[in-house]
């Protein structure tokens, strides 16, 4: 598996006044769709809360910039508090008189409500892998023997670490002796994280509790493990405001307290960026991979743990931040390395840390035509997955790089997992598409065969629908694919109603995948399209920088022309048009809206980053500023205004319904985001389209969402998205 390869924080892919009522500023008319009944809204106003306006004015290089709802970024005010209570008060009063809306919550609750599985990870001769028998609120980890007829058991239920289902387990890491397992936990979704031990003999926990962890795995060494965090919030501080800075990388020892844990590495002149330790299975070579938090790509350094004279000291492997680079795993002295470094769709070479040199690397896997995006090491084996016009292809190498054979996948989709120890007879793996329920397989390494391990039974007939992969032409006349889904049979004739979604941004590729909650939309005759914008991973890191820093307006263009493309297929129109998309892809979705209210009916920027100009004063906000620039730079400032949801905002214009969705422990993208965006629409708005903010309790940026959140949103977000265009998916 992967040593250093730290999270990308970006990723998918989600009140005082009484309201009237789901309801328009004056009288629409609806044309009827044919798949469904038509609705009429109720032609009274929506009366929003009353919000606040200070009079902060901000300077950016002689630009005089208002900020009136600067006060909503104080998440712990009782003002902000109320504020958020009346706007859910008005949305959950507007969704409440939907009348269809119970329907689509019983039909997600009912279609939700099978087996999911993860993919397992063997150890010592047992089978761990998490299980949600279908509504539980969190996913439980079981064991079992790796042998036929075994029976699971538990060994951690999550369920069970909070009343309401809201703290989740968000990793695993086994000691290479097999006899322990650390754990990490989020609450509420946060990004903090809390990390626990097991002895797997014993199934009893340790006394073994860390706090303040956050961008940080668990890498075991002897009678311990490396691992990162922040120091304490001091008194006072929002811990899900407030700017991270300092990170550190600690040894902690098994049966000590956390204050006891020795510090590893830390950067005193460097305040931003991550510092992420791993170690090889053979717990030979500790690994940190260092980010400054303002180039795109990360150092890699190495300590030889059996070398007592690198006691104190690493040894710089990279030296660069400009390029990415991730450590595989080790043959023997010297360390396997994926790296995109003279190779934008990404290598793999052997560094020898002696001689770390650029001229001594050795090409084990060459750059070829397309992106090679994982490679793990196992069983003596390198086991590739590369990326085809956002598709996966898997291909088992030697380690030296002699080609072995393809792994064949059952369709067009995404496969992911192959991760094992040295000794792995068998590797597993999911593989999943957009009506492919994600299904587990066991892949042997000798025979070459996959096999089913568990497959989901789902209400879902794949072959009843369509999938086809186009590439429509961007405003500059760049290509860009773009997957559409259907049932079979659809008629052509601009009137289905149309869920478009992207992303584009930090190097995230959006593959074929499985979603539940859009099968329900599917199922009712609509069409999903998902767009493979630049600015995301699908073709290496020309695609990325061409949707990057200056260039960001080529992915706002991209997506309005999957939109326009959609209508001039006859797909869809505007009217029966939703965009969407979450986090970096909420961005997307506000700046779409307003440079183009007229392409789409209803807009869904979910937990988004809406203020272009102040995001890296929050939490790990700066950890964007290679992706998006600093309003610190002149240039880059001119940049970010130019399309800053929040300040590009038109009186007057005419905005499609839109309903944004956030939640009060989202500390990545903290919710002040999403909270003046609202503000400012709802004051801006015309036409007479609904403006509202739907914001979770308990919940963050979305990771480990229970599932009962999960059903309510996005009943929620279909019955407005329904509603606004004027459809009853069950009506007659």
């Amino acid at each position: 598996m992967y040593i250093t390869k730290y999270p990308l924080l970006a990723l998918l892919a989600l009140g005082a006044c009484r309201s009237a009522g789901p309801t328009a500023k004056s009288a629409t008319t609806y044309s009827a769709n044919p798949h469904m009944a038509a609705v009429t809204p109720s032609s009274s106003s929506v009366k929003y809360p009353e919000t606040r306006k200070s009079d902060q004015v901000d300077d950016y290089h002689g630009t005089s910039v208002t900020d009136p709802y600067r006060w909503l970024e104080d998440l712990d005010s009782p003002e902000t508090k109320a504020w958020v209570e009346a706007q859910n008060k008005l949305t959950f009063g507007y969704l409440e008189k939907i009348p269809f809306r119970d329907k689509i919550q019983e039909r997600l609750t009912t279609i939700w409500n099978y087996e999911r599985y993860g993919v397992p990870q063997v150890e010592d001769g047992q089978l761990y892998f998490s299980k949600n028998d279908g509504l539980q609120n969190q996913a439980v980890l079981y064991v079992q023997k790796n042998a036929p007829q075994s029976q699971p058991g538990v060994l951690l239920d999550p369920n069970k670490f909070s009343a309401d289902g809201t703290t989740a387990l968000t990793g695993t890491y086994f000691s290479n002796d097999h006899r322990y397992m650390a754990y990490s936990t989020s609450g509420g979704g946060s990004d903090w994280l809390k990390v626990k031990v097991l002895d797997l003999k014993t199934r009893q926990p340790l006394k073994d509790e860390l706090e303040w962890v956050k961008v940080s795995g668990v890498a075991w060494a002897k009678d311990g493990f490396y691992y990162s965090r922040y120091a304490a919030p001091k008194s006072g501080e929002n811990q899900l405001a407030g700017k991270n800075e300092f990170h550190k990388v600690y040894y902690h020892k098994l049966g000590t307290a956390q204050k006891a844990d020795k510090l590893v590495y830390e950067d005193k002149k460097m305040p931003l960026g991550f510092r992420f330790a791993g170690t090889t299975e053979d717990e030979r070579f500790l690994v940190l991979s260092l980010t400054d938090g303002v180039a795109d790509g990360n150092r890699l350094a190495v300590r030889d743990l059996t070398d007592p004279k690198q006691a104190d000291k690493f040894t710089t492997l990279i030296s660069s931040f400009e390029h990415n680079n991730s450590v595989v795993g080790n043959v023997g002295g010297k360390l396997l390395v994926l790296t995109n470094y003279q190779a934008p769709l990404y290598r793999l070479v052997l560094i020898d840390p002696k001689k770390p040199q650029q001229a001594n690397w050795k090409t084990v896997l060459p750059e070829t035509t397309y992106k090679i995006d994982n490679v793990e090491h196992a069983g003596g084996r390198l086991i590739a997955t590369y990326l085809k016009d956002a598709s996966s292809q898997v291909k088992v190498y030697s380690e030296t790089g002699e080609f072995q054979n393809d792994v064949e996948l059952p369709a067009i989709g995404t496969a992911a997992g192959f991760g094992g120890r040295r000794d792995a007879k068998e590797v597993y793996y999911a593989f999943t598409s957009f009506t492919y329920p994600t299904t587990i397989y066991k892949y042997d390494l000798a025979t070459k065969q996959s096999t089913v391990f568990q497959a989901p039974k789902v209400e879902v007939k794949p072959d009843d629908y369509l999938t086809t992969q186009v590439f429509y032409s961007s405003k500059d006349g760049t290509k860009i694919p773009m997957f559409i889904v259907h049932k079979k049979g659809l008629k052509l004739d601009g009137k289905n109603p149309t869920y478009l979604y992207g992303y584009g941004g930090f190097d995230i590729s959006l593959t074929p995948s499985f979603s539940v909650a859009r099968m329900l939309w599917l199922e009712n005759g609509g069409v999903l399209a998902v767009a493979n914008l630049r600015g995301g991973g699908e073709y290496g890191e020309a695609w990325h920088k061409a949707g990057m820093t200056p260039n960001k307006q080529n992915v706002f263009d991209d997506f309005i022309a999957a939109a326009e493309y959609l209508s001039v297929q006859n797909y869809t129109s505007p009217k029966h048009l939703a965009i969407a998309g979450g986090s970096n892809g909420g961005l997307l979705v506000g700046a779409t809206m307003i440079q183009r209210p007229d392409v789409a009916r209803v807009a869904l920027p979910a937990v988004g980053v809406m203020d272009m100009l102040r995001y890296q004063k929050f939490t790990i906000g700066w950890n964007w500023a290679p992706e998006y620039g600093t309003s610190d730079n002149y240039a880059q400032f001119q940049n970010l205004y130019s399309f800053s949801p929040l300040h590009t905002l038109k009186q007057g214009a005419d905005y499609p319904a839109t309903m944004i969705t956030t939640a009060d422990h989202d500390d990545r993208v903290v919710p002040a985001h999403s909270f003046k965006f609202a503000a400012a629409l709802q004051e801006k708005a015309g036409g007479a389209n609904p403006q509202l903010i739907r914001v979770d309790v308990n919940a963050g940026h979305g990771a480990g969402k229970s599932t009962k959140l999960q059903i309510q949103e996005w009943a929620d977000v279909w019955a407005f998205t329904y509603y606004s265009m004027g459809l009853n998916p069950y009506g007659k």
